[in-house]
């Protein structure tokens, strides 16, 4: 058994459990991914072969209808999926029924 002592923190309220730890107004990676996915830029746009101010997420886009286009099916999936979201995956779980004590006998014997 535990006692309470055991359950209270080795810390002090107020005091860091990992003092260490990642230093205060870094970005976590996908603060990161996000602003450089949004910056624009002159870029070609590969439907129309025209140069436009576009962000990277633009790009990526046109790039991926450009694929679905061609018949790459993985890329129409991703564009479907993104544009309409991911069908719902149903689950039919059937299992015949098994007795949990298959050695002892039932009441069906005692007719």
């Amino acid at each position: 058994m535990s006692s309470k002592d055991n359950l209270k923190p080795e810390w002090k309220k107020g005091e860091s459990g990992n003092p260490d730890g990642r230093p205060k107004g870094s970005k976590n990676r996908s603060t990161i991914a996000k602003y450089w996915m949004e910056v624009i830029q002159d870029l070609k746009n590969p439907l129309t072969g025209d140069n436009e101010k576009m962000s990277q997420e633009d790009l990526m886009t046109l790039a991926l209808i450009k694929k679905a286009r061609s018949g790459d099916v993985n890329a129409y999936k991703a564009l479907m999926d993104s544009g309409y979201g991911a069908p719902k995956q149903a689950v039919d779980i059937t299992t015949a029924e098994q007795p949990l004590f298959p050695d002892v006998p039932t009441n069906d014997s005692n007719k």
